[in-house]
């Protein structure tokens, strides 16, 4: 099964809650991704939104997984976590807990190390140009990626259409994730 993976940002979903759950509703009613993550670094009120954003999830049957904060999710009954590179030396303590583990790397070394430490997949990025992200790793290094893992891989970054998609799926991806995708698809 190739799974699109869908990663909210204020830019697009809103932090007023009413119109965040109206517009995350409409895109998980339109694109059904197999998984979602709230990812918000600069709201004041990340449990209200993430409370909000799990509701929305468990109405549309999408696996809800919350960006960095691992006790929020067990409180919260998030399906699993989503961890900055930085913190997937945490991926022991997220899976102790029961929750599924994402982790983000952007190399060969981050990525083994998270599948060492347990995550249950990667994000590998950028694949694509992608605004702030530096240079695109592109298609070869996703294979080579997926190549070396015993783990679910997820392409990200840059992916905004629809051919986008299949070329990460044709180079042998779990899946895609992305921000932009659901929001302004081709």
């Amino acid at each position: 099964m190739f799974a699109p993976y869908l990663i909210t940002d204020p830019d697009f979903y809103s932090q007023e809650e009413k119109l965040f759950k109206q517009r995350l509703l409409a895109v998980l009613q339109t694109h059904r991704p197999f998984l979602a993550c709230f990812r918000d670094k600069s709201t004041p009120s990340y449990a209200r939104l993430a409370r909000a954003f799990l509701e929305t999830c468990t109405q549309c049957s999408t696996q809800a997984l919350l960006h960095t904060h691992v006790e929020l999710a067990v409180e919260m009954g998030a399906y699993g976590v989503h961890l900055p590179t930085a913190a997937r030396f945490d991926t022991k303590k997220a899976r102790d807990k029961g929750l599924y583990v994402v982790v983000s790397t952007h190399d060969a070394t981050e990525a083994l190390e998270a599948q060492k430490a347990g995550a249950h997949a990667i994000t590998f990025s950028p694949i694509f140009d992608s605004p702030n992200k530096g240079k695109a790793l592109g298609l070869e290094k996703l294979k080579e990626i997926i190549a070396i893992l015993d783990i679910d891989v997820f392409a990200l970054g840059g992916i905004v259409t629809q051919k986008q998609v299949r070329l990460c799926q044709e180079a042998g991806a779990a899946g895609f994730a992305s921000i932009r995708y659901f929001c302004n698809p081709d």
